[in-house]
């Protein structure tokens, strides 16, 4: 009887270590998911960033014409986020010995293409508060932008400038900003930038 006591004890314990085993390591097989191994990070040289050559006009030296003159600048795609880029290139400094036609401190704001495949680029107030006015000086600001659109990208035919998110009459009492406006290239001419 001593054995079979014995015997019987011995199972138990062996039944109680294999359950006790079950639930202490299935959870390490089954539900932990083993520790991720270390990331070493790469080598890899960063690439420069992709650019485009494009247009963009400034007014000439004499201050009578609005030369074309290349320039890179970064790659944007789709065609919106290029057409954003270009506007910005268009409002930063012009290289020397150009002059750029849009006031400082002017911002882009936003730039959209409507459905028929219009732009419109709202520009802060500064465009119009910082505008020395007359007549060229008008005609240059907004065919600036105008032409650094349409040159560099045909798909959009037409711009139309906005300030502050509204539309306006025009920027100096000369151009009428009322409507999306044609490139027009009466006062252009080509010009290589050796200052990219």
């Amino acid at each position: 009887m001593n054995r079979r006591i014995a015997l019987g004890a011995a199972i138990v314990v062996a039944a109680l270590a294999g359950v006790w085993m079950v639930v202490s390591l299935a959870p390490r097989w089954y539900g932990r998911p083993a520790p991720p191994a270390a990331v070493v990070p790469s080598a890899v040289p960063a690439t420069p960033e992709r650019k485009i050559t494009a247009t963009l006009y400034y007014v000439s030296e004499d201050g009578l014409s609005l030369p074309g003159v290349q320039r890179e600048i970064p790659f944007g795609d789709p065609i919106v986020e290029q057409a954003r880029r270009i506007v910005e290139a268009q409002l930063a400094s012009a290289p020397p010995p150009y002059v750029s036609p849009v006031p400082a401190g002017t911002s882009l704001r936003a730039l959209f293409i409507g459905e028929r495949g219009d732009a419109f680029v709202d520009l802060s107030g500064e465009v119009r508060g910082k505008h020395p006015g007359g007549a060229l000086d008008e005609l240059f600001t907004v065919y600036a932008v105008v032409n650094a659109i349409t040159v560099n990208l045909p798909a959009i035919m037409r711009v139309q400038i906005l300030i502050d998110g509204k539309e306006a009459d025009t920027l100096a009492g000369h151009v009428d900003l009322r409507r999306p406006l044609r490139k027009n290239l009466s006062w252009t001419a080509l010009q290589t930038d050796t200052d990219k």
